[in-house]
């Protein structure tokens, strides 16, 4: 497995945070990493919900005037979240 590419970067925290962190033995790089990479995945989902709204409410607009293609085999609600 290749890992990937680090690079150092410069983080301005809370002292009394970072220095409890370090009392605990918390990997700070690997906390914020991984909030980093949440917040990309939130931000990228956003993005293509936005991307998408169209496409989505002319589903909706099909399904409604429509109703949905398998409604008679469906056996339980189709309102599932996205």
């Amino acid at each position: 497995m290749v890992s990937p590419t680090r690079r150092k970067t410069s983080l301005s925290l809370d002292a009394e945070a970072l220095d409890r962190a370090k009392d605990l033995g918390i990997n700070v790089s690997a906390v914020a990493e991984a909030a980093l990479v949440k917040a990309l995945t939130a931000a990228r989902r956003e993005t293509w919900l936005a991307e998408n709204a169209d496409a989505f409410a002319a589903q909706s607009d099909w399904h409604a005037r429509n109703g949905h293609p398998l409604a008679d085999i469906v056996a339980a609600p189709v309102n599932l979240p996205i």
